[in-house]
């Protein structure tokens, strides 16, 4: 029923406002006119406004504000990514809700909610997640061993950045798992996985990127660092269309990372990002490093020269500009 309704949905998408017969939806779907009426009525009852003109068909008027699965796949041209959605209303956190199916879901399963009551970012930190936001986790099986996991979190920013600058932004890349815009943060990245010594059994990509809401919606201590697309473009943004764009994107960079040499995704990683060349200060569980960012190592980790010339490889910690 739901692969009907997403055809049904790219059918009634693709008319440009003009009326569809329920005699031709029947022949593309291949099911009665009956059925075509009650998937229409099925749809109307999750908030799609379908208009029925007598004596020439359905057209589609609006759809919800939601990230539905039928819709994100009705305009997705992926292979991998997004096959399965698992959309909800509410959650506590979508990496956590995704690290509970990830051993038996397929690779590419989507979580999606509309709101995170407990969104977290990197070490544990709140990570609030308003309605109108894109939060969003994705489970990944790569062929990998755990040190290279921290890999997909460059992955990850790379694809964010080309679809922020799809829709006209200039954002930039701040180690280990920031997406800025006019250096205030607008989306942050939570890269878990599940492992053995010398495998992953899989990884679970965590997006949280602040879309369609202000700033003011945030805790104030968070505000004066923070945007929101809808802030920096003056207008909202079809949440739709760029979830799409973001993962057509992330599966593109996804398929490079498991079959090419994992250097040209790092340049690519250097060219955008507002990190390196910058003095900086990393501050670990265990000790704070002082130094200048001077490059990405292959395992993902940042190369610092500290102050006294030696160089240091650091694989995780908060990154504080000097």
């Amino acid at each position: 029923m739901e692969n009907k309704k997403i055809e049904l949905i790219r059918l009634l998408s693709q008319t440009d406002g003009k009326p569809i017969s329920g005699e031709h939806i029947g022949r593309k779907l291949e099911i009665s006119r009956t059925m075509v009426w009650k998937y229409i009525q099925s749809l109307q009852s999750q908030g799609y406004s379908i208009i029925s003109s007598p004596g020439k068909g359905y057209i589609l008027n609006s759809v919800p504000d939601s990230l539905l699965p039928e819709l994100v796949q009705a305009g997705l041209e992926t292979d991998i990514l997004g096959t399965d959605i698992r959309h909800n209303a509410e959650l506590e956190s979508t990496n956590d809700y995704a690290k509970t199916i990830a051993k038996y879901a397929k690779e590419g399963t989507v979580v999606v909610a509309e709101v995170q009551k407990k969104g977290r970012g990197r070490k544990g930190f709140d990570w609030v997640s308003p309605r109108g936001g894109v939060w969003i986790s994705i489970i990944l099986k790569p062929s990998i061993v755990p040190a290279d996991a921290s890999r997909l979190t460059l992955v990850g920013g790379l694809a964010v950045v080309d679809s922020l600058k799809s829709i006209g932004l200039n954002p930039s890349l701040k180690w280990p798992n920031d997406v800025l815009v006019n250096g205030k943060k607008i989306c942050g990245i939570l890269t878990e996985m599940e492992a053995e010594i010398d495998r992953v059994e899989y990884i679970v990509l965590g997006l949280g990127i602040n879309l369609n809401f202000n700033t003011d919606m945030l805790p104030e201590e968070i505000q004066d660092g923070s945007t929101t697309i809808s802030d920096e473009l003056g207008t909202y943004v079809d949440r739709l269309e760029f979830v799409c764009s973001l993962l057509y994107n992330l599966e593109q960079y996804y398929i490079h990372f498991k079959t090419q040499p994992f250097e040209e995704l790092m340049e690519r990683w250097i060219d955008s990002s507002d990190t390196i060349g910058r003095n900086v200060r990393i501050v670990t569980p265990s000790k704070m490093v002082d130094g200048r960012a001077i490059g990405i190592t292959l395992s993902g980790g940042l190369l610092l020269q500290k102050n006294d010339s030696s160089t240091e490889e650091i694989m995780s910690g908060r990154c504080i500009y000097s």
